[in-house]
Order: C-alpha cells, then structure tokens, then sequence
C-alpha cells in the first residue's frame, strides 16, 4: 500500500518565482493565470499554485476539481459560487473547496480582480459542472472554459 510518500520521486533544489518573469496562461475572454508552482516546473511537489487576472465581468464556469482549492482574493471584489452559496469577497478573503465540490469566482468589480490560488496535489483536473467534461488544469481545453458574465 502507498504512503503518498515521496521519499522514492526525484525532488527539486527549493526555488524562487517571480511572477513578472513567468508568461500568462491565457485562457480567453479577459481571464489569464500566472503557473507558479506545479508539475511543469517542480519535482516531488505536492500543491499547485498560481495567481489568475480576472478583466471587469469575466469568471470561469462552474466547475469542480480532483484536490482540495484554497483562494485568496488578492485584489478586486469577487463573488464565489461553492455548491449553492453565493459570497461576496474583497481583497484577503479566503476561501476552502473540497474536491468535488463546484465552485467558480466571478469579477464582480469594475475593475481587475486578482487570486491566489492553491491546489492540494500534483495532478489537478477540473471538471466542467455544465457539461461534466473533464480535463487536466491549465491544458489546452483550459483555454477555451472561459466565459464572460
């Protein structure tokens, strides 16, 4: 039986990123995400990190994921959609979705709204609610799941 150890995986030196050095994910319609800490650029990692730029009246669909999701609104007003409950959040709210659970984060605000967001795994999914696709986290199909409001 596995542990979840990685005692046995190949394990990066500890590294620092700038967010200003790293090329925006664009998603579409207004809403791009900086990739800060994940597979693409770690070994043995267990989160996955970044911040995504939400333009005025842009959100991504309701969706839901394989990990835990933890938010922080770093800049902006948002209002967070997780299961039934609709919040309005402001700069350092901070939100916990367990896996499974659908969720999405709207830009409110007339202006940009900022997040930071954390992924409890390596191997993050997201599935459309809407639709029940299903696809890996900043992957192409990423792309086009964006929509403005």
């Amino acid at each position: 039986m596995s542990d979840n150890s990685s005692a046995d995986q190949p394990v990066s030196d500890p590294t620092t990123f700038h967010p200003a050095d790293i090329e925006p994910f664009d998603r579409g319609t207004g809403v791009k995400t900086l990739p800060l800490v994940g597979k693409w650029n770690t070994q043995g990692n267990r989160v996955t990190t970044g911040i995504t730029i939400f333009g005025p009246g842009t959100q991504i669909p309701v969706h839901s994921h394989n990990v835990e999701e933890t938010v922080m609104i770093l800049e902006g007003e948002a209002t967070a959609v997780i299961g039934d409950n609709r919040i309005d959040l402001v700069a350092e709210d901070v939100t916990w979705v367990p896996a499974g659970v659908p969720h999405c984060f709207i830009n409110r605000g007339a202006g940009q709204m900022r997040i930071y967001w954390v992924y409890g795994g390596r191997d993050v999914t997201r599935t459309i609610t809407a639709t029940g696709e299903t696809f890996e986290h900043l992957s192409e199909k990423d792309r086009g799941a964006v929509k403005a409001t």
